[in-house]
This record gives structure tokens, sequence and C-alpha cells, in this order.
């Protein structure tokens, strides 16, 4: 019997670079020392004969075994087609399997091969086991036996165009281009310290074009990232092609927002080789968090709903699901905020500027995108067909960001489309010698993917606004009905491998365009085709309020969009027929919930189009699905209840814990005794054994110190004011808005600088220390909101200046609040503040990422607040305010509210130009007096500084604080977005995971 017969087996996943799906084998527990195989294999063309372009031989792979050849080794011999990288697969499953390679040979017959592996276990020996034989057969049938990867050519300006393998003129040729692939790819890149020193340095000198012997930390930051994205590239093939083997359902996520932050550390710790990039860059010079310090936010959205889908991406690729994300690529992202003498002054944010390592531009993944012209009627096989006549081309061209999963070889897509001129219309201009058209025709065309939220004010901000919205689903909808007719050719079977995820309105054009696919181009009735189209799209709404949904004029539409335009008639004469089966002639409801809406101006209600045709509604938190079923969609509830779900928004661990807060990342592993958890989020429960540890709260409060030096820092070098770390870090950081009320938050920092002026000297001494800091950016054309920031400068001013507060109290804003900032800010917060007047936040995910790094909430309950208290307890936060159902009648009742008279004499300082600036806050004034104050500033406040004041008095009992920490970390697992796209998976999308092996 040979070694490995007798061998102890241990059972593990087995895990391939391409082919294997999730199953357990018997692996021998020996470490494999793999040799260098590349110049060891022996090619050799077959000589007998055999017709190369012949299909006939080896069409179904077969693995041999044969023990007779050499004493020491066992020969596997594998005979399938030939295919670029089947040679590396091959290779892994034996290295996998603990096994040796002592030599192999190649023989090509045509275009199939056969290979002749020479192997060994980890003592040398042959393997003559029946069954181990039999389970190492079964795993390199399970490598080898997939389907031919290759992609159909097609024109130019139309999708992928990739060269088919077996175009060369001879045999001969191809045999070479195999031999020289398998010798240059025989293998990943390795991830040790020094293979990854080579690497930056390569690319210091080869792709940054800098001397390896001079560079700096921005050169250093350029070089790691194309290391890391090298890899990644290795990683995203082999999903892609894994998916492309399984065919499994797909979601595809629409959003025209995603707030990416940094890619650097994500993508390294998702890679597993953090400690590997740190000693690497360690031995050059640099250090790892200056380096990662040079890379800019990829700004390309604007707060919750555009993080939410960047930390849903993430999700998907951690657990595995076959996705792929769209978006757009704006060449100006969010602006830049710049505060001079307290007000807000909007920059471009050109983070383009110095390149962008992480995308991949597709320059043959291109799509025409159409606009404007007229639509006529043609006569196909004596049908009827309408004909959409363009008046303006446009081209898309993709630009691909590959996406890690954690602690799996997964990455996933997110494709962001550019606008680009039609090479037709640059072709039209060359011939008529007009090379200035030309030229602002490419300017116009490339304004389209320019700007990020254009000001839609002016009748063309609208027209840009929406020639976005279709740029972007028009040429998304394209490649994903590509990709599906590669494999698939009857369309009817398109809800079973395709789901569309539109996140919020601003996709929901994509509705009429997959109707006008289906019925101008694929020539489907129109019956069949809006049964397709409603079993394909799920809609998510982050919409509170009724009159903030989305609306399009009928006049800009018609004009931009003539076919889209008709085909949302159809649908809505459609729609209104099936009501009036359901209701009756009940005009009122019909007219409320009409896709068209009636009035000065007619326009079309896109909330009401994507409620009719998705066949899922979700909101985004169990109080927001709440509000939409009594409120909002109240009509549409009573009609289809089945269609309404909720999924409550969450965060992912990965960039909120283990990036942003590593010191409680590893704080957390070691208690809890794995790391687990950086998955499985549920474990983070098992701190709660804990929570009264002493030894525990110890290292607790010293991670929390080290986190608050690091804010105090960063706020001394943006504004110049020294902090103490003794203070509470009391925290609000979101976007400014009257509903989010910072100006509460304001007027309650005035009251305790009023209190502490008016106190004796000892009793100050009594006093909580306070650093109150704010930050976020206010939309260019919101004045209130510009307000509340000059506000906060001038109440700032007085109070860091008044020597008899001194550190019992400070106001910081923080300016150009992004993602990057809120990774340091968060982990070093005491206290967040998330105060909307309840009703008014569809989730939240602010206070999500602020209780999984331990700090506590002082909220009002509003959106996923709700469901916080439920998991962590009210005695664990300080609530405060109105409740959803009280909102309503304290707005009726007005001016008669008698407001606590500590609201009426802030006011009355801000009123009186305390502060300064007495004309400009005149109106803020007014917006929180009596039938103005819409928001309840004033019905909340006395209820808002009892809050306040609990958070005072606990943060005086260090253990009762640290033991609320502790818990709040602990119950923050139910707000991770793994459990939202778990749930979206089954409930939804009806997607499952696709793993692709190691």
């Amino acid at each position: 019997m040979s070694a490995l017969s007798s061998l102890t087996f241990l059972k593990v996943p087995v895990r391939s670079r391409l082919s294997f799906s999730s199953r357990t084998i018997f692996i021998p527990p020996f470490s494999v020392r793999a040799k260098n195989l590349s110049s060891r294999f022996v090619f050799r063309q077959a000589s007998n004969g055999t017709n190369p372009t012949s299909e006939t031989v080896f069409a179904v792979p077969t693995i041999s075994v044969d023990n007779s050849e050499e004493d020491e080794s066992t020969a596997f011999v594998i005979r399938a087609r030939n295919r670029i990288g089947l040679l590396q697969v091959i290779t892994r499953v034996f290295k996998v399997l603990g096994l040796r390679i002592d030599k192999a040979t190649v023989e090509f017959e045509g275009e199939y091969f056969t290979k002749k592996f020479f192997v060994s276990d980890s003592h040398g020996n042959k393997i003559e086991n029946l069954e181990s034989i039999d389970r190492i057969k079964k795993a390199l049938m399970e490598a080898i036996d997939g389907d031919d990867l290759t992609i159909s050519a097609r024109p130019a300006t139309r999708g992928i165009v990739v060269r088919k393998p077996g175009l060369l003129s001879t045999s001969g040729e191809r045999t070479a281009k195999a031999e020289r692939m398998f010798e240059l790819m025989d293998g990943f890149l390795k991830n040790d310290p020094l293979s990854l020193q080579k690497d930056i340095l390569n690319h210091v000198e080869y792709t940054v074009a800098r001397s390896r012997f001079s560079f700096d930390d921005f050169e250093a930051y350029q070089a790691l990232s194309h290391c890391i994205r090298d890899r990644l590239i290795e990683r995203w093939h082999d999903t892609q092609l894994h998916f492309k083997r399984k065919d499994p359902k797909r979601v595809y996520f629409l959003s025209l927002e995603y707030l990416m932050g940094r890619s650097l550390s994500n993508s390294i710790i998702n890679l597993g080789i953090r400690d590997q990039c740190a000693d690497a860059l360690s031995q050059l010079g640099f250090e790892f968090e200056v380096v990662a310090e040079q890379e800019g936010d990829a700004a390309l959205g604007n707060g919750g709903l555009a993080r939410l889908s960047a930390c849903q991406m993430d999700s998907l690729a951690t657990m595995d699901f076959p996705a792929w994300g769209y978006g757009l690529r704006y060449q100006y992202g969010l602006f830049r905020q710049v505060i001079l003498d307290g007000f807000q002054h909007e920059q471009p944010d050109y983070w383009l500027n110095f390149g962008n390592p992480w995308e991949i531009e597709r320059v043959h993944v291109t799509y025409p995108v159409k606009f404007y012209g007229t639509v006529e009627e043609e006569i196909l096989n004596e049908e009827k067909y309408q004909v959409w006549i363009p008046g303006e081309m446009i081209e898309a061209v993709a630009y691909d960001n590959p996406i890690p999963g954690y602690g799996t070889r997964n990455t996933i897509t997110l494709r962001l489309w550019a606008a680009k001129p039609s090479n037709q219309h640059d072709m039209e201009a060359y011939n008529t010698g007009d090379y200035i058209d030309a030229v602002v025709n490419r300017q116009r065309a490339e304004t389209i993917s320019s700007i990020l939220y254009p000001d839609d004010r002016s009748h063309q901000g609208k027209e840009l606004r929406l020639k976005q919205q279709y740029f972007f689903v028009s040429a998304s909808l394209q490649d994903i009905i590509r990709r599906f007719k590669d494999v698939h050719k009857d369309l009817s079977q398109f809800p079973d491998k395709v789901a569309l995820q539109l996140n919020d309105t601003h996709p929901a054009l994509a509705i009429p365009e997959v109707m006008r696919v289906l019925v101008d181009e694929e020539h489907l009735g129109w019956n069949k085709a809006f049964d397709i189209t409603c079993k394909i799209f799920s809609f998510t709404t982050h919409t509170v309020q009724a009159e903030a949904l989305e609306k399009i004029p009928v006049d800009l539409l018609g004009s931009l969009l003539p076919r889209h335009l008709q085909i949302i008639y159809d649908i809505n004469s459609y729609f209104m027929e099936e009501l009036k089966k359901r209701i009756g002639l009940d005009y009122n409801r019909l007219s409320r919930m009409s896709i068209v809406e009636e009035g000065a101006v007619k326009s079309i209600r896109v909330a009401n189009l994507s409620l009719f045709c998705s066949h899922t509604v979700n909101g985004v938190s169990k109080l927001h699905s709440e509000l939409l079923q009594t409120r909002v969609f109240k009509d549409f509830y009573e009609l289809w209840p089945e269609k309404f779900q909720y999924k409550t928004n969450g965060v992912t661990q990965r960039r909120w814990i283990v990036v942003s807060n590593p010191n409680l990342c590893a704080l957390i592993s070691k208690w809890l005794g794995t790391e687990s958890w950086i998955r499985d989020i549920d474990l983070l429960m098992g701190l709660r054994e804990y929570a009264t540890d002493i030894s525990l709260h110890q290292e607790w409060q010293m991670v929390r110190r080290v986190n608050k030096m690091r804010l105090a820092e960063y706020i001394e070098a943006t504004s110049g004011l020294k902090v103490s770390l003794d203070a509470m870090f009391d925290v609000q950081i979101k976007r400014i808005h009257e509903y989010k009320r910072q100006l509460l938050n304001i007027l309650g920092i005035i009251h305790r600088y009023d209190c502490i002026k008016n106190m004796a000297k000892d009793d100050r001494r009594k006093v909580v220390p306070r650093v109150c800091i704010i930050g976020g950016k206010a939309a260019p054309g919101y004045e209130m909101a510009k307000k509340i920031i000059k506000l906060c400068h001038a109440v700032a001013e007085k109070i860091n200046n008044d020597s008899d507060v001194g550190d019992l109290l400070k106001l910081v804003f923080i300016p150009d609040y992004n993602v990057s900032v809120a990774e340091l800010v968060i982990p070093g917060a005491d206290l967040s503040q998330h105060i909307s007047t309840a009703g008014h936040e569809a989730s939240g995910t602010g206070s999500m990422k602020f209780l999984m790094n331990g700090c506590l909430l002082l909220a009002t309950a509003d959106g996923s607040t709700v469901e916080i208290i439920e998991e962590i307890g009210e005695d664990n936060m300080f609530l405060f305010g109105a409740k959803v159902h009280e909102v309503p009648t304290l707005r009726e009742k007005g001016s008669t509210i008698k407001v606590p008279l500590q609201f009426a004499r802030v006011v009355r300082m801000v009123r009186d130009g305390y502060f300064g600036f007495q004309d400009y806050f005149k109106s803020l004034c007014d917006r929180v007096e009596g039938n103005n104050d819409y928001y309840l500033l004033g019905s909340d406040f006395e209820s808002y500084l009892g809050a306040q004041a609990a958070a005072d008095k606990a943060f005086t009992d260090k253990e009762k604080w640290t033991r609320m920490s502790i818990l709040s970390t602990a119950g923050s697992g139910r707000f991770s977005s793994d459990r939202t796209i778990q749930d979206y998976a089954e409930k939804t999308w009806g997607i499952e995971p696709c793993r692709c092996p190691l």
C-alpha cells in the first residue's frame, strides 16, 4: 500500500482556479512544495496525421491512470479540448491535493491535446490506493469539464470585440502560441513581500515612468495600486469565466450614484495581504498609512444612497453572488466644499486629474445611445412596427472597476459609462470640412457624463439630467442583453437569468427601454414583452415624502425620447384599464395613480411607472415601509400588498470597522477568538458575554482614546484648534438639510454655551467638557442649508475664543466631508447625533456606522433607529422627540404650541446679532418660529436638552459608558449590508451564490 493510502485526511472544501463548485474531498495535511513547472513541460505536435480542424477527437474530456511507466510516479493522462490557461488549472488541482508533479508532457492534436502528468504524493511515492485515485480524477474532471469560453465577435461599434482562438493560419503557429502562453502564465502573482516589492518597482519604472531609485509617496501609491490591481484582474477574470461556465441567474444593480471612497486599503484587506504590503513598503522606505493617504476619494455620489450602493457592491462580492453594478463615470464628482469666512463655496472635484489606477478602460466595449429624432411606422412580415429615427447619436464607453470580496476569490464588476461622440458624426463633420463642428459635437457629447447632479432649475439642466439617466440605462441594457444573447437565444428565458434592480427612480427609464428593445428590435408581441419586463424589475425607493418623487415633463421627454413617451402612454393606458377592472370609475383615485399627471405642466410620474412595472417594491427600513404603505403609496399598497417588502439598509463592516478602525478590529478578533465575524457579523453578539469584563473595558477605552487622538490631530491640522481628549466628542456629520436638523444641534450648543457663561466658576467644574463636531455639504442652490453652515462658523468663532469657556466647550466644522473623512471621524466619536424630525429619514445608514464602532447614539425614533432600539435597547441610547404619529398633530397646532423659554432665548440671541450677521440669519430664525417651524425644532427642544443631559451623566460613569459602547458594537450585526443583500437575494432577486474556486 502506498503512503498516500495510509494518510490521515482532512475534510476541506476543494478549490481550483477556475472550475470547482463548493464540494468536499479529502486532502492530505502536508505543506505543498510545488516545483517550477514552466521549464519541465515537454511540448510536441502529434505526428499521427490528425486533421487539425477535426472536432471528433476527445469531444468529451477523459482521464486515465497508468502506474506502469515509472517506478516512483503515477501517470495521469488527460485528453481534452485545448484552452488557454487550462494547464495552470490542472497543475493547481495537483498542488491543492498535496501532490508533486515530477514531470509532464503535452501533445497537441489539432484543437485538442493529450497531457501526461507524472505525480507522486508528499513522500515521493506512487499513488496506488484506488479510492484516492478516483477522488483525484473527479477533482480533475471538475476542473477541466467547462464550456467553450470564447466570446463571439461583434461589430466594432457594438459590444465586445474578441478574436476567437484558433484563427492562426497553421496548427504549428497555434502550437507555438500555446507553448509560449503556458510558459508565461504558469502561476498566479505571488503575495509575499519580496514579490510585491518587485512588482511595485516594476510599476514605478514602467507604469509610473519614474526611476526605481527615486520616487515619492504619491508615486509609491500609484505603483502599489497597479500592483494590487494586477491581482484583482487575475481574480476578476477567474470570476467572470466561472460565471460564464455556470450560467447562473445574475443581478444587475442600476444606480446613478456610488460613493466608493478610497480603494487601496479596502482592496488590500479584502485580498488578505495588508501585512505583506506594509512589509514590502517598509523595506522600500515607505509607510503604508502614508502611502494610502495619497489616494483621493472617488466621489461619484451624494449622501446615503450613494454610499449604500458601494456597501452593497462589497457585500455582493463577499457573499459570492453573480452580480454587476452599473453607473456613470462622472468626470467631476460631488463638488469640493471650501469654507471662506464661514461661507460655503463650491469648487469642481477634479478627481480624475491624477488618473484612476483602479479602472480598466474597455475601448472595445461601446454602445450607441440615441436621442431626439422622430418615430416612423414600418411593416415587417405584414406586422406594423415603430422605428425610432434618432437625431443625435452618442457612444457609451465602458470603464470597469473590479470589486473584490473578502475571504473569497470572487471579484465582481462595477461598470461605469463615459460619453464620447459618435464616430458617425465625426466623419460627417470631417467630410464637410467642418472641424470646429466636430470639436463642438465632442464637447456636447462628453457633457453627459461630466457632472454629478447638474443644476436642474433650468430647462437645459433638466434636459442634461434626463440625458444622463437615459444614456446610463440604454448602455447598461445593451450590455446586459448582449451578455444574455451570447449564451441564450430565447428571450422568454430572460427573467430566469436576469434580475434588474432599480436603485431609486433615477434608472426608471430602463422600463420603457426594455419594452422598446423587445417590441421594436426583437419584434416580440406587446403583451409578451410587457410580461417579461414586469418579471425582471425590482424597485427600491428612498423617498419618504410624496412631493419629493421625481417627475419628468412630457414636453421634455417627448422631445428627447419620442419613442419612450409613446411606450409610457401605452403602459399607462393598459394600467388604467386594469385599474378600472379593480376599482371601477373612481376618477380621483385613477388620477392619483396614473403614470401621467395632468396639470399646468403635464408630467410623467416616474415612481408610479416603477411601482406598476416592478414585481417587488422595497422600503429601506421597517418604519419607511410603513410610511410607504400608509401614506406615500397607499393606493398601490391596497391593491398589490404582495409587492411591498422592506429590507433595512446596511453598511459593510469591512469598510467601517476593518479598514477605518483596525485597532477595534484586532480587539474584537482577540476577544471573540476568531476573525470570522468579518464575514459573519452576527458573531459580534459574542461580545455581550464580556460587556462587564474589566480587562476588555481597559482595552476598549485605550482603542477609543487612540482613535480620538487621530481625530484631534486632524482637527488641529485643518482648523488650528486644539481640543481636549478628555472631552466628549459629540459628532453630527451628514448632508446639511433642514429635516436633518443641524440647526437644532447648533441651537443646543448655544444653550450650553449660554449656561456655562452664566455659571459660577465652582459650578463649571461639574460641566462635562464637549467637543462638538459638525460636517456636511449643502447643495449649491440650497440657501437655508448654507446659512446653517455660516451660523455654525459664527457660533464657533464666539465660543472657541471665549476664555471663560476654555476646554469646556468647543465647536468644530469639518470642511469637505467625504468617505475618507468619515473613516477618521466615526471611530473617534463618543456620541453621534441622528436627530431628524420623525418620519423624514428613510433609513439613515450613518447611525449604523457609528453603532458598529461603539459610538453611542443620541437620536429620534426615525428611520432605522427604530430597529436599532430593538437590537440594543433604549437603555443604551439617548432618545428624544416626537414620534412619527405625533408629528402631524403637532404641525396642525402650529403657533399654539408653547415653546420652551430656553428655545426662545437662543433663537433671540441669533436674531439680535449676538453672533453677528444679524440680517443674514433673520430668515433662519423665521423658519423655526410659530407656524413656520415645520420640522418641530421648538417642540422637540426641551426633550432634546433632556437627552443631552442624560448623555452628560452617563459619560461621567466610565464603566457604564464603556459597557454601553461594547453593547452597541455587539448589537450592530443586523445592520450589515451582508444581511441586506442576503434578504434581496432570497426574497427579491431569486439568485444564489456562485463561488469562484481558489
